[in-house]
């Protein structure tokens, strides 16, 4: 069967290429792969900047952003069914991994599928843990591919109500910066909260990320005519901000945007050596007067996928078509150079093509 694979540390060495059919073994179902999304982190391992092999010398099947159909019935799961699959899974040796929270790992010894240490799933067929597996309700259908971007999203959204709450507040107004997929989801998910919500990119507010970002009830705020410090000042701040652009100095400078008892969580990843900077006042007046926080988020828990999904099927409820604009390119595995290069929302490869 056909399947996508890297080797891990050199660049360009992206292919399809056959493997071996899995056999399920105890405790595992076999699931046809539908379709698998691209995200920044497939680019950097097809880059030869990150990526994990599961055995030394041996490529690694990549995707991590996982829809599927059960091949055969077992474990609980009917042929047939759709579902979708969790990334990271436990180091088997930490108090929070022994608790079923390999999302918060004390030791970092987890694999990832995909990723690190274990094969993805951008393959005709995968062996799939039961335990592993998350069911899609039916009705989102192709839909479902977006589970593991909406499942950071809920992550942070969590982690973000928990340190808010902390203290008493009324948190209502929301600023997501980067209109790719976790921020427009992060938006979606903030609007299904109820938040007045505004995201901010570098298109001009006439470009298709826009009027999707507004088919929510958002508000799209181009860069290039309102800077997003005039606009946090405008409003008295923000109570929730959700950094997805994966630039440090914007990181920093969410703690300047928040009002009092704000919370700003960071989703996005930049390792480039550089030297950022925080405003005295901000970071040494305003963030103690005000009971400002920030904090980062990565992967999710077993609970953000199952509230993802659900989420997932309000917003497909509430606002019936917007969801297909968020797959906004689906190509066949051989033309995974075109989803790469994508800049939309969110490519996918088809395995159904």
């Amino acid at each position: 069967m056909q399947a996508l694979v890297t080797t891990p540390g050199e660049a360009r060495s992206t292919r399809v290429e056959d493997v071996p059919e899995p056999e399920p073994g105890e405790g595992q179902v076999l699931v046809r792969t539908l379709e698998v999304g691209v995200c920044g982190t497939d680019r950097e391992i097809s880059e030869g900047r990150f990526g994990v092999p599961a055995g030394e010398g041996e490529p690694l099947v990549l995707g991590h952003e996982f829809l599927g159909r059960v091949e055969r019935d077992g474990c609980g799961f009917s042929a047939g069914d759709l579902v979708t699959a969790t990334v990271r899974r436990s180091c088997g040796h930490c108090d929070a991994c022994a608790q079923d929270a390999p999302d918060a790992c004390l030791t970092g010894d987890y694999v990832e599928r995909g990723i690190t240490r274990l094969d993805g799933f951008a393959r005709e067929l995968v062996a799939e843990d039961a335990n592993q597996l998350i069911a899609v309700p039916e009705a989102l259908g192709r839909l479902g591919v977006l589970a593991e971007p909406s499942s950071i999203c809920a992550r942070a959204l969590r982690h973000a109500r928990v340190v808010g709450d902390r203290q008493p507040r009324r948190a209502h107004r929301a600023l997501v910066l980067g209109p790719g997929a976790i921020g427009m989801l992060a938006a979606l998910f903030l609007r299904l909260d109820g938040f007045e919500v505004w995201i901010a990119g570098r298109s001009r507010a006439t470009a298709p990320k826009a009027q999707v970002a507004e088919g929510c009830g958002a508000r799209y705020v181009s860069l290039q005519e309102t800077p997003v410090a005039e606009l946090a000042a405008e409003l008295g701040g923000f109570d929730v901000v959700v950094e997805a652009t994966g630039d440090a100095q914007v990181m920093a400078d969410t703690l300047g945007f928040l009002g009092r008892n704000g919370v700003s969580v960071l989703l996005g990843i930049d390792g480039r050596p550089r030297t950022v900077s925080v405003g005295a006042q901000v970071l040494a007046v305003d963030a103690i007067l005000q009971n400002r926080a920030l904090l980062g988020s990565v992967n999710a828990n077993r609970v953000d996928w199952e509230d993802a999904v659900q989420r997932l099927d309000r917003a497909r409820e509430r606002w019936p078509g917007l969801l297909d604009a968020y797959v906004d390119l689906r190509v066949a595995p051989d033309r995974f150079g075109d989803a790469f290069a994508h800049r939309g929302v969110k490519a996918t490869l088809d395995f159904t093509s």
